[in-house]
This record gives C-alpha cells, sequence and structure tokens, in this order.
C-alpha cells in the first residue's frame, strides 16, 4: 500500500504559534521539507494578514521557494482574491476550505455556512478552470468546539457538492481533535461510497491524544491522503484551545513500521525537526524527533 503525505507546517504549523517567521524562514522551511521525500507541502496561505498575521508573505514564501521536481507545493484559500493570488503565486495546486457549522464558519470566514458552501464550489471551479489540481478540506468534520458533535450526513454531502464542483480530492478534517477512531471507520467508507473514484484523505490534529489511532483507523477504512505538520505544530487560530497537527515524523515512524510505502526518509524528517525546534526556540510537540527512529540493539 501506499499513501500520500502532506506536510502542512509552513501553514498550518506556523499560522498559530507565538513565533513569527519571515517569509525567507518559512521558504527555507518548505525546502528542507521537500528534501525529504514528501510528495507534497501546503507552503502558504493566501489569506488577509490582518486576521492571521503569521500568513504575511505568501507569494514572496512561494517566489523564494527552490521547487524540486515531483513536489507539489499547495497553496490554501478561503475566497476569491485568494484564489486570484494562489494563481499567480503559480501555487501546483489549490486547497480550499471551509468548516461544516455556522458559528465556526462565522468565526473562521464570517460567513455562514451556506455561503460558505457556494463561495467554496466557485473557488474549485475558478481553480480547475485555471489548471490547478484542487483539494476541498471539510473542516470539523468530526465535531465542532462551538456547535458539538456534526452529522457524518452533512459530511458525506458536502464531500458530493465538492466532487460535483471538480475536486480532485476530500480530505475531512478534525480541526480540534475531538474525533476517535469508530468515527475514522465510519466516515471514511461513508465517504469513499458517496464519492466513488475520488480520494479522500484525513487532516487530523492530536489535541486529545487521539491523533495517530485515528490515523491508523483511517488508512484501515481506505483513507489515502494524510496531512501532517513537521514536529507536531499547529493549531486553528479561531478555536478555542486548539493545539498541534500529528507530527510529520510520527506518523511516518508508524506508517514504515506497519509496512506501508511513503516514500519518505524518516532520518532527514527528524533533521528538519530538529532544526524547526532551534529556529523556533523551544521543544516541538512531536516525540520521534526526540526518541529517534528505532534502531534495535546490535543493529547498526
Amino acid at each position: 500500500m501506499r499513501i500520500t503525505l502532506c506536510d502542512v507546517g509552513p501553514r498550518d504549523g506556523l499560522q498559530n504559534d507565538p513565533v513569527q517567521l519571515e517569509p525567507a524562514q518559512r521558504a527555507e522551511l518548505v525546502d528542507r521539507l521537500s528534501a525529504t521525500g514528501l510528495p507534497r507541502v501546503e507552503a502558504v496561505s493566501f489569506v488577509n494578514p490582518k486576521a492571521v498575521p503569521r500568513m504575511a508573505g505568501a507569494a514572496e514564501v512561494m517566489s523564494t521557494i527552490n521547487r524540486k521536481p515531483g513536489v507539489i507545493y499547495a497553496g490554501l484559500i478561503l475566497n476569491g482574491r485568494g484564489l486570484d493570488d494562489a494563481i499567480a503565486a503559480n501555487v501546483d495546486e489549490v486547497h480550499v476550505a471551509y468548516p461544516l457549522t455556522n458559528t465556526f464558519c462565522r468565526k473562521n470566514q464570517n460567513v455562514t455556512l451556506d455561503e460558505a458552501t457556494v463561495i467554496g464550489q466557485q473557488l474549485v471551479e475558478g481553480a480547475k478552470a485555471a489548471g490547478k489540481r484542487v483539494t476541498m478540506t471539510l473542516g470539523v468534520s468530526f465535531g465542532c468546539p462551538f456547535e458539538g458533535p456534526v452529522d457524518p450526513g452533512l459530511v458525506v454531502e458536502h464531500a458530493r457538492l465538492a466532487v460535483a464542483a471538480g475536486a480532485d480530492e476530500v480530505i475531512l478534517a478534525d480541526t480540534v481533535g475531538v474525533a476517535v477512531p469508530t468515527q475514522m471507520t465510519q466516515l471514511v467508507p461513508a465517504t469513499l461510497a458517496a464519492i466513488s473514484g475520488t480520494p479522500v484523505g484525513l487532516h487530523l490534529h492530536n489535541t486529545r491524544n487521539t491523533g495517530y489511532a485515528n490515523a491508523a483507523a483511517g488508512l484501515e477504512a481506505g483513507a489515502t491522503i494524510f496531512d501532517a505538520s513537521i514536529g507536531g505544530l499547529g493549531g486553528c487560530p479561531f478555536a478555542p484551545r486548539a493545539t498541534g497537527n500529528i507530527a510529520t515524523e510520527d506518523l511516518v515512524y508508524m506508517l514504515d513500521g506497519m509496512g506501508v510505502e511513503t516514500g519518505v526518509d524518516l532520518d532527514e524528517l527528524i533533521r528538519v525537526s530538529e532544526w524547526l525546534g532551534g529556529v523556533m526556540g523551544r521543544d516541538l510537540p512531536g516525540l520521534v524527533h526526540r526518541a529517534g527512529p528505532f534502531i534495535p540493539v546490535g543493529t547498526d
């Protein structure tokens, strides 16, 4: 089995962090990640810098990175201005996102869910018209901090709408880390059945220490794309008590041990995480970069 990993550290990992990294530093992070064998990096977010100051200078990041052949450099967008900027910056892939509750939509994008749905479809169509691959990420698919549980049927319906608009894949996001493995085994197959032929992935946070169990359950349930963040950084600035994504190196360690092919060099990922911890001036939440890969006694 082979799956696709997308490191979202340069975007989700940094967007709510106390430390501000300048565009040149963020570009260096993207370059270091692309050198590990990762097939995809979510490099930037084209959002209003007044709302998310950590993501200012997205165009500069994109113009500074050293693009590696075979790596997809993606940008997140929420509105038409973001789409225009993403196209101008020549991202390889557009990531469209909106949450599936009215309250979160209001806090995150200042629109209702119905409005966000229409905007999302228009963005997908616009990105496809510009020749871009498109991922649709459905936020709070497993639960909302403001409205509680989210109806799985609603998630499936929005996945259908995304694919009808032209999305190449759908990511189910556990935006605030509330999900448990049984939700993966139920919602991933239901979504796959509804959008037959379109890949389904997962964007997981480890807020309540269930992220890796959810990844394993989602893999068994048919998810083939996984977002993760180097060092386990991350958290939505519009969600209370939001904490980090699952760590890319921890996920790769688990997948390697399960015999799942990722094409990613774990040792190199660990080095990137160690470097980033130095840049941020603190220990990062992930564990594998601290413990190291497992090397049995008596082996090289």
